[in-house]
C-alpha cells in the first residue's frame, strides 16, 4: 500500500520524515512556510483537466475547462467518445487535445487504464501505467499522481517550475534537467511528493509569486 497525502496532517508527517532524510530541507522549510495540499478530484475528469491545462495559461485553461464541464455533465469517458470533434473544438480544445481526450477515454472505457488502482501502486509503477496511454506524457502522469491521487512519492521532475525551485533552493548555477532532478530526489523517497510541495513553496517565498506547475515545451 502506497502512502497518500490526503490532509495537512499527512503533509506534516511527510515533512518530518523528509527533514530526517535530508538536513538541507530544514532551512528551506523555515523559509517556505506552510505547504499546500492542492488536491484535485481523481478519475477521468481530473486527468482530463490536467491534459486541458497543458501549455496554456491558468486563465485560458480554466475558461476552456469551464466550457467543457458545462457541455459534458457529467464529464465521463463515453460522453467524450460519442461527441463530435466539432463540439470539443468549440469548447476550445485543439485538434491534438481532442485526440488525447479520446485516447484516454477509450483506454478507461476498455479497461486498459484502470485509474482506480493507481493509488495502491508504487509511484514509478503507477507512472508507467499512465504513460502507456497516448496523450498522457510524463508531466501529466506525475501531476495527476501528485494532486489527484495524492501519492506521497510522486515527483514531477520534468516540471519547469520545480526545476527552477531546486536551482534556487540548492544554489545551483543552472536549472537541473529532468534527469538530474530525478537523481537529486532519489534520497527523498518515499516522500518526494512532499519534497516537491516544499520546493514549490520555497520558490513562492523567494520569488513572491506562486509557481504553478509548468509542463516543458515539446
Amino acid at each position: 500500500m502506497s502512502s497518500r497525502i490526503e490532509t495537512e496532517a499527512d503533509i506534516e508527517a511527510g515533512l518530518s520524515a523528509l527533514l530526517k532524510l535530508d538536513s538541507r530541507f530544514a532551512e528551506i522549510s523555515a523559509l517556505a512556510g506552510p505547504l499546500p495540499l492542492r488536491r484535485r478530484a481523481p478519475g477521468f475528469a481530473g486527468l482530463a483537466a490536467i491534459v486541458c491545462s497543458q501549455q496554456l495559461s491558468v486563465a485560458s485553461a480554466a475558461a476552456i475547462w469551464g466550457r467543457l464541464a458545462a457541455a459534458f455533465d457529467p464529464f465521463e469517458p463515453q460522453a467524450i467518445l460519442s461527441a463530435h470533434a466539432t463540439k470539443l473544438k468549440r469548447c476550445g480544445l485543439s485538434r491534438p487535445k481532442v485526440a488525447h481526450f479520446r485516447s484516454i477515454a477509450r483506454a478507461v472505457t476498455d479497461g486498459s487504464l484502470d485509474l482506480s488502482i493507481l493509488a495502491h501502486l508504487p509511484a514509478d509503477e503507477a507512472h508507467r501505467a499512465l504513460v502507456t496511454v497516448k496523450g498522457i506524457g510524463p508531466w501529466t502522469a506525475d501531476i495527476y499522481l501528485m494532486f489527484c491521487i495524492g501519492h506521497a512519492d510522486a515527483f514531477a521532475s520534468g516540471d519547469l517550475a520545480l526545476q527552477e525551485a531546486a536551482r534556487l533552493a540548492f544554489n545551483k548555477r543552472k536549472r537541473p534537467t529532468a534527469k538530474q532532478l530525478e537523481r537529486m530526489a532519489e534520497p527523498w523517497r518515499p516522500w518526494r511528493g512532499v519534497a516537491a510541495r516544499l520546493l514549490w513553496s520555497y520558490y513562492r517565498a523567494v520569488k513572491r509569486r506562486d509557481p504553478i506547475p509548468v509542463q516543458p515545451a515539446r
